[in-house]
């Protein structure tokens, strides 16, 4: 049986590795995300913050809530839905990329240039 303890599963943080990040004076929850890379897979941190911070803080020796969550950043500029639906004003956009076929099949096919 392995004994290896995965934190962050999007990222393979491991305990060790949150273990070894406190070890080297890394003791800040933000500190501990740069060091490891726990919380910047696809899940953000949602699934493993808690995790990190219940170990972080036992290595370090300190309550749980003396460690600050890291910082959330959204994006720069809000996305709207629409654009995510591939949808723009009620239109669905023509994808913007070569024919992937090579101009006498797509000739054949009666794909000339759009």
């Amino acid at each position: 049986m392995s004994r290896k303890v995965i934190l962050c599963r999007c990222e393979d943080v491991t305990l060790a590795d949150v273990q070894h990040a406190v070890a080297l004076g890394y003791t800040d929850i933000e500190e501990v995300k740069r060091y490891t890379g726990f919380g910047t897979g696809p899940c953000q941190g949602k699934e493993c913050l808690r995790a990190v911070v219940v170990a972080a803080a036992a290595a370090a020796g300190t309550r749980e809530a003396e460690l600050v969550p890291f910082t959330s950043r959204p994006p720069l500029v809000p996305t709207e839905l629409r654009v995510l639906a591939g949808r723009t004003r009620g239109r669905t956009p023509l994808p913007n990329r070569p024919n992937p076929l090579p101009a006498s099949r797509a000739a054949r096919r009666g794909e000339g240039k759009r």
